[in-house]
């Protein structure tokens, strides 16, 4: 997220029920298995997030201990993976869970952005500058440096997370047509012509990636079954209030942050490090699950399979209403999927050029998918507040 978002809040709950089912005991007992689905869905994927982040970590711990060409790209090929499981879990923000909730606000340590990469290391023309080339401002490295400088300067001096890994991995994106190109002997002592502090950069890179696994692991273990954790607090709770929840989650990261900070602002600016992850050119395929992460939220699914859903609940109301969010976000699907990639040369294409226009209606249809799921809201008599 842009560490600058504004915050997303909820609103109490209504009152009157009478229009919607809410005092009918079978349409709360469905709504509650709907509350359990959702619960269930979140912690498969973020065990399964914590699971692809476990494998990057493993081959990242092989190419810092032996350092090769082969050994950095398959650190690159694990990221690529773990990012992908990753995507789905964002529909899980934006109603102050174990993601988002103080004092830590893990997701500002697992996925803020857009970053200054030269916060962390060298940049063209900078060869000296970074954390790692900080060698009297900082003569150790430590988990506990990298979580007191997030954020320490600005919104964009990032210093942990998915983007921070990226940028050592890829290094900044210097191309027209790909990602970035960091050499693999940046990473080993000695090679002539490549950059210095290599012992540094290993250690920063381990760090990082250990403290993305931990606060992974913790997100993961709030939502584990069977603890005295947020889960339980969560299914325990009035079904009204938690539907309340869950779409507030969803229609926050289809409107304010897809369609808004993570799409339109590049659009405008046409800058590639307004795009969200600009160092691996992997941008389109982070939009792409984030609104697989949203429709599968609204069809109760996981790993491909239906069950209680969203869906089936808004149609006991307003079969038209349920039948208009499943198209719109079936279209906001197939419209983030048509985007060209890699990102960057979409948004900085010629206007009225096809790339262009394809960003632009993937926008827009994200704007229709967030429409469709406030009139859910207001189906089920659901008050939400969107800025």
């Amino acid at each position: 997220m842009r560490r600058s978002l504004l915050a997303l809040c909820l609103l109490p709950a209504c009152t009157n029920t009478s229009a919607t089912g809410w005092d009918d005991e079978s349409f709360r007992t469905e709504a509650q298995s709907v509350v359990d689905r959702y619960a269930e869905l979140v912690s498969a994927a973020y065990e399964k997030s914590s699971r692809g982040a476990e494998q990057m970590d493993s081959a990242l711990q092989a190419f810092v201990a032996a350092p090769s060409a082969d050994g950095l790209e398959a650190t690159k090929t694990a990221w690529l993976g773990a990012r992908d499981d990753y995507g789905l879990t964002e529909v899980f923000r934006f109603y102050n869970g174990p993601i988002d909730a103080a004092p830590d606000e893990l997701e500002g340590r697992i996925n803020a952005w857009p970053m200054d990469e030269a916060y962390i290391d060298y940049v063209e023309g900078e060869p000296d500058v970074g954390l790692i080339n900080d060698l009297a401002g900082y003569p150790e490295l430590t988990r506990d440096v990298l979580i007191e400088r997030n954020g320490a300067k600005g919104e964009d001096s990032i210093s942990t997370g998915w983007h921070a890994i990226e940028f050592l991995l890829w290094g900044q994106d210097l191309s027209a047509d790909g990602p970035g190109a960091r050499p693999w002997t940046d990473y080993v002592d000695g090679q002539g012509g490549t950059a210095a502090n290599q012992d540094r950069r290993r250690q920063y890179l381990t760090l990082a990636s250990e403290l993305l696994l931990d606060d992974l692991a913790r997100v993961a273990d709030a939502w584990s079954e069977g603890q005295a954790n947020y889960r339980a607090e969560f299914v325990a709770q009035d079904p009204k209030e938690a539907v309340t929840k869950i779409l507030l989650g969803m229609a926050s990261l289809s409107g304010a942050e897809l369609a808004g900070e993570r799409m339109t602002v590049a659009y405008d600016t046409r800058e590639q490090e307004d795009e969200h992850s600009c160092f691996s050119d992997n941008t389109h395929k982070d939009l792409l699950a984030n609104i697989q992460g949203i429709e599968d939220v609204y069809l109760g699914r996981i790993d491909g399979q239906a069950g209680p859903s969203l869906s089936s609940l808004v149609a006991r109301i307003d079969a038209d209403v349920d039948a208009n969010a499943t198209a719109k976000l079936q279209a906001a699907v197939a419209a983030v999927k048509a985007i060209p990639a890699p990102f960057d040369n979409a948004i900085q294409a010629a206007d009225g050029s096809p790339e262009r226009a394809a960003v632009k209606a993937a926008i827009d249809s994200l704007k229709e998918a967030t429409d469709a799921l406030v009139a859910v809201a207001d189906a089920l008599e659901i008050e939400l507040n969107l800025e």
